[in-house]
């Protein structure tokens, strides 16, 4: 799911438009991975990013009474009615309002083991989401277009983030909201930011961009087919089809704008592409690997290091492609040169299982 928005200013420039036509069509057939197995959908806030095997003991879900959690809804109606939130808002929305132990397992609870690159993309991205996605992509063309050229975002990226994220809609999750964020916030282990989130959501009801009824996320209190946190629907959610409305449930076209909203806001640039599948040397120097400011290099740098495409021929001769090596799975496994737009989407969510999820699904939907 997508974090609220962390500074990114990793925009890249080209000294002129042949270079940024070049960056984008030498991906070609070079990251194409067959992928097939049974997906499974992850609606956990994060993605593990770890080789590592290992079991850990489940979590305790803290004693709570109802009314120790009826005195802390009290108080999140009190600092509600601070932060102007209509009084009939405020009752309606706690008048029901539930703990949830189950989301407060989900949220304590480390997986018992941890997948490989590898293993998450055979899970996450088989042949039948390819095929939807690019059915999806054909279908919906007229609009992403349009959208694509407003926020300067490939509409390619645009809908496999809305496959990796819910399943193209299908999987929003069935949680009421506020019941979800308002128990997370009770639980304490991320009390200020499950308290700010009830109250983002608070002022999503106050605004009338969705009835109470079918406010509905996940677990974590992540919502619609983008699945945004409240404060990230606050800041990026955008109309699509111009109806004067907010609907990241059922509209799609605003599902397509606040998705290309939050890209473009965390630096995306629609002449390049996200980076390339690269083979390193055997003495390849495992400081170089990163993505900090200081560990980009253009690729003509990158080739004098020995970095190669896949296939082991040379990069293209770009000094004006700033790229970053990254080995999500350590010395000796899959490397990946990537570029400023990979950089928007580890924003979107700090992973790599994810962005690299999220990058490939985008190269199927292009090159068929």
């Amino acid at each position: 799911m997508n974090k609220t928005l962390l500074a990114v200013s990793l925009a890249l420039g080209f000294s002129s438009p042949s270079l940024a036509q070049t960056a984008e069509l030498e991906q070609s057939a070079d990251n194409l991975v067959q992928i097939t197995a049974p997906v499974a959908q992850s609606k956990e806030p994060a993605v593990q990013d770890t080789t590592a095997q290992s079991k850990t003991p489940a979590v305790q879900v803290k004693e709570h009474s109802a009314e120790d959690f009826q005195r802390y809804v009290t108080a999140l109606k009190a600092e509600a009615a601070q932060q102007g939130i209509a009084q009939s808002v405020i009752d309606s929305a706690f008048a029901n309002v539930k703990y949830h132990p189950k989301a407060v397992k989900a949220d304590r609870n480390q997986p018992e083991s941890k997948r490989t690159l590898a293993q998450y993309l055979e899970r996450a991205l088989p042949d039948w989401k390819v095929a939807q996605a690019r059915r999806y992509y054909d279908q919906n063309y007229a609009v992403l277009k349009k959208i694509g050229d407003e926020y300067g975002v490939q509409p390619r990226f645009i809908v496999a983030l809305w496959g990796v994220e819910s399943s193209f809609g299908k999987l929003q999750g069935n949680y009421d909201v506020i019941d979800a964020l308002t128990t997370l916030a009770y639980d304490g282990r991320r009390e200020a930011f499950f308290r700010k989130e009830v109250m983002s959501a608070l002022q999503i009801l106050n605004a009338g961009h969705i009835p109470l009824s079918e406010f509905k996320g996940s677990w974590a209190g992540a919502m619609g087919q983008c699945q945004f946190m409240p404060s990230s629907y606050l800041s990026f959610a955008r109309d699509g089809n111009g109806d004067g409305k907010i609907d990241i449930w059922q509209t799609k076209a605003d599902v397509f704008a606040s998705t290309a909203n939050y890209l473009k806001q965390a630096g995306w640039n629609d002449e390049y592409t996200w980076g390339r599948t690269v083979k390193l040397p055997a003495n390849f120097d495992q400081a170089l690997i990163g993505r900090s400011k200081a560990q980009g290099k253009n690729l003509v740098e990158w080739q004098a290091l020995g970095v190669r495409n896949q296939y082991g021929g040379d990069l293209p001769a770009l000094t004006d492609l700033t790229g970053w090596v990254i080995q999500p799975d350590g010395k000796g496994t899959q490397a990946y040169l990537v570029y400023g737009n990979y950089q928007a989407l580890m924003d979107w969510n700090r992973s790599n299982y994810f962005a690299l999820s999220v990058s490939l699904l985008a190269n199927k939907i292009k090159y068929r």
